[in-house]
């Protein structure tokens, strides 16, 4: 089981999707074993499509940082 503080939460309403690198992220195609530094920049919240700029560490260092969400337009759509 991957450490708190290698999980990532998306902190935008009513989402809360807690990316964890030992499961990956197979709706986006991401193997298992990619630290969440290693996404793509491109990649999305697989529940509210929020950018990586939605999400922080479950704990250490960040953990108490507020987020500036991006969420997608219905023109990224």
């Amino acid at each position: 089981m991957a450490r708190p503080e290698d999980m990532y939460q998306c902190q935008t309403v009513n989402c809360g999707y807690i990316y964890d690198p030992d499961k990956g992220d197979r709706k986006g195609k991401i193997p298992k074993g990619t630290a969440f530094a290693d996404l793509p920049d491109t990649w999305r919240c697989p529940i509210c499509g929020g950018t990586k700029k939605c999400f922080r560490p479950l704990a250490g260092e960040g953990s108490t940082v507020n987020t500036n969400c991006e969420l997608p337009t219905a023109d990224e759509s």
